[in-house]
């Protein structure tokens, strides 16, 4: 059998782009190796995408999941290994058990925050530890956080918990910044904010949620304590590209090169989603990239 399309990762991307592909009369298979939902599962309140007020991450894939394969998709659960005849009119895709045929291929394989790798990190996310301050900054409206990082992420994100958050502290482990002066300069000037430099966190503390954070002095034996309610972790954000990298062109980040339509370099492939080179990462918008790159497959398969 040969496929019209096949999307690899089954998060919102993904899935949208199946119902999408579904629709509009392809025949689509979508290969999961972890669980569908991608990230945004793992997240225990999603209260920004349209439709509904708050709904759990998982609850929201599980709908999605449910959506795509009642349109038709069909679904495997496997890890893919390498595309083969990526620039030809039938693409192959392996897995470890399988290989399927597809004229168009869909990357929807999502990123993944980088970690600070800290005692209470992994045991306090989704309860009070995030790594998205547009996502969660709003449950800690009139409350302390903390954002750990030193780009334009960090400092955008602390000016954006500044207007609701009662005090804002911006860690980070020396004076210098990645972040355009333009965003230190209003962090800077903005009341709310406190920047403490040459400092690193040393433990993340609390019981059922975030209540402190320990910070380490990188160039003395001093040690801070910090009372606050979140810590926002923005260090960076790494793309599941591994595999895309060996087909299609990826930015000097490791994400996927793509048009306005989700084209990459490769006829017949595209991307959709976080692991694609974007200004907003958010379900919504993976939501809209499946789309678009679905509707892109459909025209290149009707045109060719």
């Amino acid at each position: 059998m040969i496929y019209d399309t096949v999307i690899i990762g089954g998060g919102a991307a993904g899935l949208s782009a199946a119902v999408y592909a579904c629709r509009g009369g392809m025949k689509t298979l979508v290969i999961e190796r972890l669980a569908y939902g991608g990230q945004a599962s793992t997240t225990n309140e999603i209260d920004n995408y349209p439709g509904f007020l708050s709904i759990s991450g998982a609850e929201l894939g599980d709908k999605m999941r449910e959506h795509a394969k009642s349109v038709g998709a069909e679904m495997a659960s496997e890890t893919v290994k390498a595309i083969e005849n990526a620039d030809g009119a039938v693409k192959r895709i392996c897995t470890r058990r399988n290989t399927y045929e597809a004229r168009t291929v869909i990357f929807a394989t999502g990123a993944k925050p980088r970690k600070l790798g800290v005692m209470g990190e992994e045991e306090l996310r989704g309860a009070g530890v995030s790594y998205c301050a547009t996502c969660d900054g709003a449950f800690f409206r009139g409350q302390t956080a903390v954002v750990v990082g030193g780009g334009n992420t960090a400092f955008e994100d602390a000016l954006y918990l500044a207007d609701f958050c009662s005090n804002v502290y911006l860690v980070h482990r020396s004076k210098k910044f990645r972040a355009s002066q333009t965003l230190v300069d209003k962090a800077r000037e903005n009341p709310k904010i406190e920047i403490l430099t040459d400092y690193t966190v040393e433990k993340i503390q609390g019981d059922m949620s975030v209540q402190s954070v320990i910070l380490s002095h990188t160039l003395s034996d001093r040690v801070k304590k910090l009372d606050t309610s979140a810590v926002f972790i923005a260090v960076g954000i790494i793309p599941n590209s591994e595999l895309a990298g060996t087909v299609v062109k990826l930015d000097d980040y490791g994400f996927i090169i793509t048009d306005r339509g989700m084209r990459t370099n490769v006829k017949g492939i595209y991307a959709a989603g976080d692991v694609r080179d974007t200004p907003l990462r958010q379900v919504v918008t993976a939501s809209a990239d499946g789309a678009v790159a679905a509707s892109s497959a459909i025209m290149y398969l009707k045109t060719e």
